[in-house]
């Protein structure tokens, strides 16, 4: 722990492959706190019912297609879909993690936890597309494949319908966060010092 926590709850949102596990990660060893990304399957599965490679698939990515058929099948009486379903279940796993320090990615976490009034410092992140496709070389291990810029437009739309669908706002609207960060320009390290440097307090 570098000094006394002075925001115990943190959230990252992100663009695709701009470093937001890698910061997460970085963050969770300097301030000695958890940080959960991945580890929602299992806890959501629990909560759901739903299989954990339903919510690999389902938990936080949203096609304008589906978006579509979830609003349109939702009208029906007496339907959820398993969208709502897992949404549902996340939202429970974040607001158990939140009574505890921690780091949590994405899930719309910031979205919530400001529902209830719970106080978090919301982080998001992004860069350009020449960092993002070096990323995103090593995230899908195809370094060089032309698929790259496909697989970073589907990715982003993907959570951004996401993220529209259950906020009512656009993923990345700055005065939502209380910090954005160009991890392209600055660098993970040195996003990493400057979030340190914001978060905490000498003791």
């Amino acid at each position: 722990m570098e000094g006394k926590l002075k925001y115990p709850v943190i959230t990252i949102s992100r663009e695709y492959a701009a470093y937001g596990r890698t910061i997460a990660a970085g963050l969770s060893d300097r301030l000695g706190i958890p940080f959960y990304d991945k580890d929602f399957v299992k806890e959501t599965a629990k909560q759901s019912g739903y299989s954990e490679e339903d919510i690999v698939r389902e938990g936080e990515d949203m096609s304008p297609a589906s978006k579509f058929m979830n609003s349109l099948l939702n009208n029906a009486n007496a339907y959820s879909s398993s969208y709502d379903g897992i949404y549902k279940a996340q939202k429970e796993v974040i607001l158990n993690l939140a009574q505890k320090p921690c780091i949590i990615v994405g899930r719309c976490a910031d979205h919530i936890l400001t529902q209830k009034g719970i106080p978090a410092f919301k982080i998001f992140l992004y860069a350009d597309e020449e960092h993002r496709l070096e990323r995103a070389a090593e995230l899908e291990g195809r370094p060089n494949s032309p698929e790259l810029k496909k697989i970073l437009v589907k990715k982003d739309q993907k959570r951004e319908t996401y993220y529209k669908q259950y906020t009512g706002h656009p993923m990345g609207l700055y005065k939502n966060y209380t910090i954005c960060l160009d991890t392209g320009t600055l660098g993970v390290e040195n996003c990493i010092d400057i979030l340190c440097t914001l978060l905490t307090e000498n003791a």
